[in-house]
């Protein structure tokens, strides 16, 4: 073989080489944009989360499976849920308790304000057995300690208790409160006994940074918080 083909040969065998390094590097490229475009929804479904908070309302699956204690927005449900989710406010600033709606426990589903969340839903026994549950509220995250003037509101069956921290200065509990949160992280529990096949019980929850509490100062400002409530049966018969 002749100089003239070997150095054809070689010429076309770097010419694949090149394709084929072009090929890789348009290949890694884009993966590369995949990775940072997952990263970039991951980051941005994170900080949405993490600045406007949430709540969300479960009931134990075992219970709902086994016992049919299900979840519902209205009255009437054709399906069973263990979870549901309330819709977020953007950018809630401080209200006083005394200007929320008067017929607030009244709406179903997500019903917000500009500066609160509300969010009513039912628990219904939808299996054959008469059960007693618990429900219980956590906070399951706060920053910048928003939660020294935050208020919650909980309607059972039309029945209001306003919920709020212990004052700061050790004080007690707050005068527009009706209770004192349960421990730092617990914010109320309840007991329903003797909840018959059918039963339906009503809740409203109502969330709000109450403008008269002294602890609503400007360092709480972009304070998040997150709330659950938790629902399990403790017995049936």
């Amino acid at each position: 073989m002749d100089d003239k083909m070997i150095d054809v040969l070689e010429l076309r065998r770097d010419a694949k080489e090149v394709k084929r390094h072009v090929v890789l590097m348009r290949i890694m490229g884009l993966l590369v944009i995949i990775l940072v475009l997952i990263v970039a929804v991951a980051y941005a479904i994170s900080y949405f989360y993490d600045k406007f908070g949430s709540f969300t309302v479960k009931v134990n699956k075992y219970d709902m499976i086994h016992q049919g204690l299900t979840l519902s927005e209205t009255p009437e449900y054709d399906k069973t849920i263990a979870v549901l989710n309330a819709n977020i406010v953007y950018d809630m600033t401080n209200i006083s308790g005394n200007d929320l709606p008067e017929n607030i426990d009244k709406v179903n589903g997500s019903h917000n304000g500009d500066n609160y969340i509300a969010y009513t839903f039912y628990l219904i026994n939808a299996g054959d057995d008469t059960v007693s549950y618990t429900g219980e509220m956590t906070i399951e995250n706060v920053t910048k300690k928003v939660d020294e003037a935050v208020r919650i509101a909980v309607f059972k069956n039309g029945v209001k208790t306003v919920y709020g921290k212990t004052k700061s200065n050790g004080g007690g509990i707050e005068s527009d409160c009706d209770s004192e949160f349960l421990t730092s992280n617990i914010v109320m529990k309840t007991l329903t006994e003797d909840f018959k096949a059918n039963g339906k019980d009503k809740y409203t929850v109502v969330v709000w940074l109450e403008g008269n509490d002294p602890d609503c100062i400007d360092d709480i400002i972009g304070g998040t918080l997150k709330l659950g409530m938790n629902f399990k049966i403790t017995e049936s018969t």
